[in-house]
């Protein structure tokens, strides 16, 4: 094996502990999305790097396409759980809370 590719696949592992961690230790769901959300595509980036160093270019090509798939649907993903935890939970901790006014008033506009 070589060393490289063992620096790159412990290194995505360590990416995607340091994101469970965060998961753990942070207290708002905000923060958790946001640790869950950035270190997750970074961290199987790296390792499938590594992975496709040890493995070749037939199984390169197949992680390159599960990269793709995986940043193109992750951050949507997180958005969408953003914006749904945004609407049903507890806001009181935001001083300006800039998205629900900004929904609120859309519909008065259309009615116009």
């Amino acid at each position: 094996m070589s060393i490289v590719a063992e620096i790159l696949m412990i290194a995505g592992s360590a990416v995607a502990v340091l994101a469970g961690v965060g998961l753990l230790k942070f207290s708002t769901a905000y923060a958790r999305f946001h640790s869950a959300g950035k270190a997750s595509p970074i961290a199987f980036i790296i390792a499938a790097a590594g992975v496709s160093l040890e493995l070749g270019t037939s199984a390169g090509a197949l992680l390159l396409v599960g990269v793709l798939a995986m940043s193109l649907t992750l951050p949507l993903g997180v958005h969408l759980l953003f914006q749904a935890e945004h609407r049903t939970g507890d806001n009181s901790h935001l001083i300006i809370d800039e998205l629900t006014r900004d929904q609120q008033a859309a519909p008065a506009a259309d009615e116009d």
